[in-house]
Parts: structure tokens; C-alpha cells; sequence
């Protein structure tokens, strides 16, 4: 019976990286079951937070120039100086140079999300599960188009054996301790209220 559940290790600092695909202003204009002033909070929320726990990034737009645009602005900001790879292939796992950024980021577990969910998030989780990898999409930085696609998108990738879940449960997960250093600017990125406590508990479990 217990075959049928993937139950992986926990994710840490050192296992984890973030794949952002297509995340990009054409995209955006099609969401329909998040509000767009939503969506792009919780993803830049993700990307900051990864940010602060210098996890691995790997962001990609597809025909940025002739098809959907660039990354939306938001996000750009929230990553100054980084590489966001254009290509045209479906799954970005089929682009030479995103296979090889993601591998080059030496971790086991890679939390995908994407513009649209059932595409650009799962195909290529997806395909990592199939390489030997665990992954994960964060759904809730995973906008797309109606609810049909977003539904059956979240039963593939179950079936498929991605684990799914909400960005910031997977982010704390990684950061692991309300005491870190790392903690206050974490919460701080994902929105969460209760940030500004996070010094306190610190200075509790230092005493």
C-alpha cells in the first residue's frame, strides 16, 4: 500500500534550489484563478525568501521577444543581476542550457514553479522526478488559466510523484529554525505578519 505515497527527506539549505519558469508579463495577463496582485506576491515572496537562504535560482522566459515578453518587473526587481534563460522549447528541462543550470546546482530537490502550472511548472518537475530527482511545485506561484487546467495540473503531478504544497510551507521548511539569523528576513519576504517576533524568539532561545 505505502508505494503509492512519496514521502521524501526534508528539504534544507543545502539540498533545495528554485526553478522560476516563464513567470513573464504575457503569461500573467491569462491567470484566472488567482488575482494577479496575488499571484505576483507570492512570487516574489518565494523568490526573495530563496534569495535570503542563497538557495540555487534558475529562471527562464520562453520567446521573451516575439511571443509572451520578459519576466514581470516585480520579479526582475526582486532578483537584481540574474540570468533569466529565453528559449523556445515547451518544457524548459528540454533546453540544453536549463537542464545543465539545474544540474550545475548540485542539489537533490528542486522546488519548480511556473506560468502556467500544468505546463511550465509541471512538465519539467515532472521530468526531474523521471532523472532521479525529488521535486516539488509551489501552487500557489503557479498561476494558469481556468480551473479545469489548474485541477487536473495538480492531479498529474500527484500521480506523477511531484510533491505539491504552498510556497512559504516549503520555504520555512528549508529554513528550519525560527532562531536563524536568516529568519526575520525570510518571513519578511514571504508577507508573514508575524516577522517583526521573529527577533524575539531569538534573543529567547539565545538566553
Amino acid at each position: 500500500m505505502n508505494e503509492h505515497f512519496h514521502n521524501p527527506e526534508p528539504l534544507n539549505p543545502d539540498n533545495a534550489a528554485l526553478v522560476l519558469v516563464d513567470h513573464q508579463v504575457g503569461l500573467m495577463t491569462g491567470i484566472r484563478d488567482y488575482s494577479i496582485a496575488e499571484l505576483k506576491h507570492n512570487i516574489v515572496g518565494l523568490a526573495k525568501a530563496a534569495r535570503a537562504l542563497d538557495l540555487p535560482i534558475v529562471t527562464t522566459t520562453t520567446s521573451s521577444e516575439t511571443l509572451w515578453g520578459p519576466a514581470f518587473p516585480e520579479l526582475q526587481a526582486a532578483l537584481p543581476g540574474q540570468n533569466f534563460i529565453d528559449r523556445t522549447t515547451v518544457n524548459a528541462w528540454d533546453d540544453p542550457r536549463v537542464e545543465a543550470a539545474i544540474r550545475a546546482t548540485g542539489r537533490t530537490k528542486l522546488i519548480f514553479a511556473g506560468v502556467s502550472l500544468e505546463v511550465c511548472a509541471a512538465f519539467p518537475a515532472m521530468r526531474a522526478v523521471r532523472e532521479g530527482f525529488d521535486a516539488y511545485v509551489a501552487v500557489d506561484a503557479s498561476g494558469t488559466f481556468n480551473t479545469t487546467k489548474r485541477e487536473t495540473g495538480i492531479i498529474r503531478l500527484i500521480q506523477s510523484g511531484v510533491v505539491t504544497a504552498d510556497a512559504s510551507s516549503l520555504i520555512v521548511e528549508i529554513l528550519g529554525d525560527n532562531a536563524s539569523l536568516k529568519a526575520e528576513e525570510v518571513y519578511t519576504a514571504l508577507g508573514m505578519d508575524w516577522a517583526t517576533l521573529i527577533g524575539q524568539v531569538r534573543v529567547s532561545a539565545a538566553a
